[in-house]
């Protein structure tokens, strides 16, 4: 089906992205008129560093840090039969397909562009859902890959990385620079305000992200309901399974297409996932818009 943009959705992104870009230029003004010169140029060659290191190296470094394992088709002919398909219907690359070994019912991709991406699911996934909410599921994900939401991320976070360096690092700067005023701790204190400020709009991005993928795998699949059918069987699975085998798994929350763990209402600002509710409201307002009935 075509894509239809929603509107709200994307002056939501469009407002997010230029605050963000307000605090960084306040950062980085800050930080010039504290260090003149080519003293921060270090900061900025490290964070970019890292950024590359993240952005090109996502999928070996997500799935490295899942035990989640490239399967071939093989291994999996339905799920591979499953991703193509799907993959034709979004327009993008098949991606490599993956399968990882665990009883909390999830689903993930990563990549730095659509012709370098991986589905993954976990083996206990298969099990929980039909044919058409596994499809719907792994819609989700290709949408992720084909909005390049590693990308945006990415470069979304680039300067907050700056501040966590600065922040961890304040001291060890310090040493030897003996003007008066104490910029590093300035400068530290400063680091700490933008960091703070940048992970809550930087989260608030992710949030909109997964909305625009609920979005666009209702498109893919033309079965939005589908999608809400399998969200509140994960969830549902989820208060099932043990604390600690999602402890386990918990570096992955970002990714997963439910966090395995949830906070409460006040954690819900620094949450990279919208509540399960808002989801289904926003996906029941696509059905309504595909002409599926409300009930």
């Amino acid at each position: 089906m075509k894509w239809k943009r929603d509107i709200g959705l994307t002056m939501r992104v469009i407002m997010t992205w230029a605050l963000l870009l307000l605090v960084y230029l306040i950062f980085l003004t800050v930080l010039g008129a504290l260090f003149p010169g080519i003293g921060m140029w270090g900061l900025f060659a490290i964070a970019f560093v890292m950024a590359f290191g993240q952005y090109f190296f996502s999928d070996r470094l997500v799935l490295w840090s899942t035990g989640a394992r490239e399967v071939s088709a093989e291994e999996y002919p339905e799920l591979h039969r499953m991703v193509e398909k799907l993959s034709t219907e979004a327009g993008i690359p098949k991606p490599r397909v993956a399968v990882m070994p665990s009883p909390v019912p999830n689903a993930f991709a990563t990549g730095r562009s659509p012709s370098h991406a991986v589905v993954a699911v976990t083996d206990s996934i298969a099990r929980l859902l039909t044919r058409e909410e596994l499809e719907a599921v792994i819609a989700h994900e290709l949408s992720h890959v084909k909005n390049r939401d590693v990308l945006t991320l990415t470069i979304a976070s680039f300067i907050a990385m700056i501040a966590t360096i600065i922040m961890q690092n304040a001291w060890l700067f310090s040493i030897g620079d003996r003007r008066e005023g104490s910029p590093w701790l300035i400068a530290w204190i400063v680091a700490i305000v933008v960091w703070i400020v940048s992970t809550l709009l930087i989260r608030s991005l992710s949030r909109y992200r997964e909305f625009a993928a609920d979005r666009g795998s209702a498109y893919i699949t033309g079965q939005p309901k589908a999608l809400i059918s399998a969200l509140y069987k994960i969830s549902g699975r989820m208060d099932m399974v043990p604390a600690e085998k999602k402890r386990a798994v918990e570096g992955a929350n970002a990714f997963f297409i439910i966090p395995a763990l949830s906070g409460d209402t006040l954690m819900e600002l620094f949450s990279t996932h919208p509540p399960l509710e808002k989801r289904v409201a926003a996906l029941e307002q696509v059905a309504e818009e595909m002409g599926y009935s409300s009930r």
